[in-house]
């Protein structure tokens, strides 16, 4: 897995990235009670809005970590918007998506290195 500055992951999957937050945003958005994914299909590029997710404690938008094309989006969320809150790092995964620069993935942080970030 790989983390962004962002409180967002990044897992391979067959040639795929898989893309959601981690226990630590769900932390800290606190119960999560909507959730909007983005169309699949979609072209993105690095840091577009293509998740908004609220929370009772706010709302905020989850960016493109790369740029890419949206391939799958979890559906289950838009009707079981807790799941992020019971495993926001394994079945409450936002989208999958096709990368189109893998360099990209240069820039983030290993397991070790995010829990440092968030220390």
């Amino acid at each position: 897995m790989k983390f962004t500055e962002e409180h967002e992951w990044l897992r391979e999957e067959d040639g795929e990235m898989v893309v959601g937050i981690t226990i630590h945003a769900a932390e800290q958005l606190g119960d999560v009670v909507f959730v909007e994914l983005p169309d699949e299909g979609i072209t993105v590029s690095k840091d577009d809005d293509v998740v908004v997710i609220e929370s009772v404690k706010a709302a905020s938008d989850i960016l493109a970590p790369v740029d890419g094309e949206i391939t799958e989006v979890n559906s289950a969320l838009t009707d079981n918007p807790s799941m992020v809150n019971d495993d926001p790092q394994g079945e409450a995964w936002f989208f999958k998506m096709k990368i189109s620069d893998p360099s990209q993935m240069d820039e983030f942080m290993d397991e070790a290195g995010y829990k440092k970030f968030i220390g």
